[in-house]
């Protein structure tokens, strides 16, 4: 099976370009796809984790695909693995609260696509892929353990500062899994 990525976000950023290389550590350069990436310069960097078209996936010819889509009626299942060759993603950075871009940006224009959500909390693009993944290999989503909005102490100076992520992410011996080039970021940037 292939994991999709419909990049909607207007250029690549850092936080962006952190997730899709952790989604690439999940599945496999081999089994992602990133589609909709425009930008001659972007599609040289992406194409380091997938393979990278210009296209949207509104242009292109697969077939089997699900799209992951919060609002759908159905939960993803693992025998959902048998049905599709494709599962399909809106590369967005989040907002929160979410805004609905998948349904607006993916789901209102594939006709015919099936979806399936991931139960009913907004996840970042690489823990929907990594749920998924665990799904398609056999795990029932009421198996896997989350941690909800978890809280990051930055240190600086003498300062310390909490970031809050609004998030779903699989927990993992009670911590949850975020890429550790995720939290660096959050560390080093200057606007929190």
């Amino acid at each position: 099976m292939k994991f999709i990525i419909e990049h909607l976000t207007d250029k690549l950023y850092e936080w962006c370009l952190i997730e899709y290389e952790n989604i690439s550590n999940f599945v496999g350069k081999n089994n992602l796809i990133f589609t909709n990436v425009k930008s001659p310069k972007e599609s040289k960097i992406i194409n380091k984790f997938g393979i990278v078209y210009k296209e949207s996936i509104l242009k292109l010819k697969f077939n089997r695909i699900c799209l992951l889509e919060p609002k759908s009626k159905k939960t993803l299942e693992p025998n959902d693995a048998n049905k599709f060759d494709y599962f399909l993603f809106g590369g967005i950075l989040g907002d929160f609260p979410e805004q609905g871009r998948t349904e607006k940006y993916l789901t209102s224009k594939l006709k015919n696509v099936e979806t399936r959500n991931l139960l009913d909390k907004q996840m970042s693009t690489d823990t929907a892929v990594l749920v998924t993944n665990l799904i398609l290999k056999g795990k029932k989503i009421k198996d896997i353990e989350f941690i909800d909005s978890p809280s990051f102490i930055m240190k600086k100076g003498l300062i310390q500062e909490e970031v809050n992520l609004p998030y779903r992410y699989v927990s993992k011996n009670g911590k949850p899994i975020i890429s550790k080039k995720l939290i660096k970021y959050l560390k080093n940037k200057k606007d929190l």
